[in-house]
């Protein structure tokens, strides 16, 4: 009884793959969003994000899945990964409400979301306009 309740306990405490990379890319998004709202407001430059489309990204010979618009070329520096992609292929994404999120210059931006999946799992960025991009809901408990 005590090694089912011990290995009961372990299965428990032990994540998902796919939720560990889509909290890994909320983070992420979260650190690009904050980033472009920063230098929207310190170079007076109107900024959003859009998702890159499918047909988009074919018509412009693209490979991103995501832009800064309005940003100089190169202002935002992601590492060895480019500040376009998600550092998973499979990860969808969705703006609630409308087609870019508005990053600025204006101080308050407004209330925004954007929703990331991973095949079932699903993380929520948000801000109210005044406080920080952040992961607003905590992934579902395992049964």
């Amino acid at each position: 009884m005590l090694i089912a309740m011990v290995s009961g306990m372990a299965s428990l405490a032990l994540r998902d793959g796919g939720e560990d990379r889509l909290e890994r890319e909320a983070l992420r998004l979260s650190a690009l969003l904050e980033a472009g709202r920063a230098e929207a407001r310190a170079s007076g430059l109107a900024v959003r994000f859009e998702l890159a489309s499918a047909d988009a990204r074919q018509a412009d010979g693209d490979d991103v899945d995501f832009r800064f618009i309005g940003l100089p070329p190169g202002a935002l520096q992601d590492g060895n990964a480019s500040a376009g992609r998600w550092l998973d292929r499979e990860v969808q994404a969705r703006i609630e409400g409308a087609r870019a999120l508005r990053l600025g210059p204006e101080p308050l931006i407004g209330a925004q979301r954007i929703v990331l999946s991973l095949g079932p799992q699903h993380r929520t960025l948000a801000t109210d306009g005044l406080s920080p991009f952040a992961v607003v809901d905590t992934p579902a408990a395992a049964p």
